[in-house]
């Protein structure tokens, strides 16, 4: 064998192993991604698991503005804990390496922004811009961790409507609920407009729109269903209250407020009768 050949063997040899330590380097970066990932969709559930508790755990309490400075001053906690994951993604996604992990990165990016944005709505009833998402995911000199996408910015919206609806038909049975669903509902019902005009541009966000719908819809039986039952009566709001409270609670084990069960329909076997 020729030392030329030899060169030859040598130098692919050292290239594959070169692509070897690539690949090695990218997988190891892409496990590492996801697991943050995932730490950070965990910790966002438990955030919005505690929003919700926070928001309907003192059943006196009746000033919204408190209830949701309250919810806002406990999520600061949870909040800093996720942005610090953030944080520590910054080196593993610098340059243009981001777009490259962005699939590994997008679910707990939009699971984060679904809890920032419903700390956001209660504190605030209204809805967090981009800008000050982005903010959230920057360092004290102002740096960005990362650029935040749009489409994970409107699907972590699209998914703060589910969350706004279990809040709105929670809060029915509460002092004052009745109107609180109300302008949930119509909240809601705003954001679901403005999502429509985006839907043709980001595919995944056309999908969460049936979503929203269904919960658009839930509210909106609810509220209808407690301002027919309530019209009948002429009593007390605190009376009032209290009846709403009792009906929301028979109806709490149905899939969906203003649905009747279903009945089983009965088979023609049903109705033979023995001749005996």
């Amino acid at each position: 064998m020729t030392s030329g050949t030899l060169k030859s063997r040598e130098s692919i040899l050292n290239a594959f192993d070169t692509f070897r330590q690539d690949l090695d380097d990218h997988n190891d970066r892409r496990e590492r991604l996801i697991k943050s990932s995932r730490d950070i969709t965990n910790l966002s559930k438990k955030l919005i698991f505690l929003l919700h508790r926070t928001v309907t755990e003192d059943e006196s309490q009746s000033d919204d503005h408190t209830l949701g400075l309250r919810a806002a001053a406990r999520a600061k906690d949870k909040l800093a804990e996720i942005q610090a994951l953030f944080a520590n993604m910054r080196d593993e996604l610098a340059g243009d390496r981001f777009w490259r992990y962005q699939r590994n990165v997008s679910p707990g990016l939009q699971e984060y922004i679904e809890a920032l944005s419903f700390a956001h709505y209660l504190e605030h009833r209204s809805l967090i811009s981009y800008e000050q998402v982005q903010t959230t995911l920057t360092d004290r000199e102002g740096n960005f961790y990362f650029p935040l996408p749009l489409e994970d910015y409107l699907l972590g919206l699209a998914d703060l409507t589910g969350e706004l609806m279990r809040f709105a038909i929670a809060a029915i049975p509460r002092r004052g609920g009745r109107q609180k669903a109300s302008d949930v509902c119509s909240f809601v019902r705003a954001c679901k407009a403005d999502f429509e005009g985006l839907t043709p541009y980001f595919k995944e966000l056309r999908k969460k729109q049936s979503v929203t719908a269904q919960s658009l819809e839930k509210i909106e039986d609810a509220t209808y269903a407690v301002v027919v039952r309530t019209s009948e009566f002429d009593i007390p709001p605190e009376l009032l209250d209290d009846l709403v409270a009792q009906t929301i609670s028979r109806a709490s084990d149905r899939s969906s407020f203003g649905d009747e069960p279903r009945r089983k329909r009965p088979r023609e076997s049903d109705y033979d009768m023995d001749d005996d």
